[in-house]
């Protein structure tokens, strides 16, 4: 078994973890301290919104000796608009103006064309109106906020409103986060960039919703036993599936990664970085919320609960009975162990958990049966 297989066991056994939500506060003022600078980017600098979402122009030009450049010079002149110019693999160029008069079209398309000394009948030009942007626009936010609902109400029926919440505030904040990004690197957004964002909602809906079933699978019965907390068993749970969280999470970046620096940094394909640099941020963003944030928050909310207040003071007043006793109380402890469920057992850096089945068989005499 490979070192990363071996510690994944280990991990779901319990026998070593990370206190994720003992640490909560520290990744809690991580996130606000990420969102807080994604925010400001998104005041200060703003989005660079795609012609879907403005209006303007394409033009599409056949083979020529111009840089792009040179091009990006031509369009803004021609135009009066800052131009965005990509080289195709055909050897001509995308010339993408945004926020023009499209009645001004055949003009500036002319004018390009004795600029790049191509006939103008061999520029093919592509033209968006600015209402069918503004349409564009509103129903992309109409499904986004259509997701966002169905996505609590359906958490809320399969698990609790505490974990839809928890899972909305993650959402939320991957986001804030990627649209962040998009704003302080100056990406545009298109069409690719929302279905991109579409995409990393669903990938980071079901990082949190695997630790969620793993939760609340062992919190069954929880108020039955004296061993763990709520956020013990929250933190088991996220131990558990930590390793397949990671291994989902390297396996879909490393084909975005290959579009984003690859595809879009080496070779020129500006047209994939729209969609590849939110579903890289979005990804990474994703996994990180899903086990800092989503579990972590559903611990705090749940503590406040007069139930699992009542059983957090059992939990401790029995450890700290435990601890008095000594070696003497480790027997009677390790008695009770067959009496409450043996998959609630939290992961704690340093610290091996006893699997149940070291009691099994105790006072059976050791040698072979006569």
């Amino acid at each position: 078994m490979s070192k990363l297989g071996n510690l994944g066991a280990r991990l779901h056994r319990g026998e070593v973890g990370y206190d994720f939500v003992g640490n909560r506060k520290i990744w809690y003022g991580v996130s606000i301290l990420i969102t807080i600078t994604a925010i400001v980017g998104l005041a200060v600098r703003g989005l660079n919104m795609g012609i879907e979402f403005q209006g303007g122009a394409v033009f599409t030009t056949p083979k020529t000796s111009v840089s792009v450049a040179q091009a990006e010079t031509y369009a803004q002149d021609a135009s009066g608009h800052p131009a965005v110019v990509q080289k195709l693999g055909t050897g001509g160029l995308r010339i993408q103006v945004a926020g023009i008069d499209t009645g001004k079209s055949d003009q500036i398309k002319d004018t390009l064309a004795k600029d790049l000394s191509v006939p103008s009948e061999q520029i093919n030009a592509d033209l968006v109106g600015p209402s069918w942007g503004e349409q564009i626009a509103g129903k992309a936010w109409e499904g986004l906020a259509i997701f966002m609902v169905l996505v609590v109400i359906y958490l809320a029926i399969a698990f609790e409103w505490r974990m839809a919440l928890a899972a909305f505030v993650a959402l939320i904040h991957d986001i804030t986060i990627t649209t962040g990004i998009y704003a302080l690197v100056g990406f545009e957004v298109t069409s690719g960039t929302v279905i991109g964002l579409l995409t990393i909602l669903g990938y980071s809906l079901y990082d949190t919703v695997v630790v969620f079933d793993s939760l609340k699978e062992q919190t069954k019965d929880i108020t039955k036993q004296t061993r763990w907390t709520f956020s013990d068993i929250a933190n088991s749970s996220i131990n558990s599936t930590l390793v397949r969280s990671i291994n989902t999470t390297v396996v879909a970046l490393l084909p975005v990664a290959g579009l984003l620096f690859i595809g879009g940094g080496f070779l020129g394909a500006g047209t994939l970085n729209d969609i590849s640099l939110s579903l890289f941020v979005g990804l990474a963003a994703g996994a990180y919320s899903s086990i800092f944030i989503a579990t972590p928050l559903v611990a705090d909310l749940k503590e406040r609960e007069p139930q699992m207040k009542a059983l957090k003071r059992r939990v401790l007043a029995k450890r700290a009975q435990t601890a008095e006793a000594g070696p003497a109380g480790e027997t009677a402890e390790d008695d009770s162990r067959a009496e409450e469920p043996q998959d609630a057992a939290p992961a704690v850096v340093g610290q091996r958990s006893q699997p149940a089945s070291r009691n099994r068989g105790r006072g059976r005499p050791s040698g072979k049966r006569r």
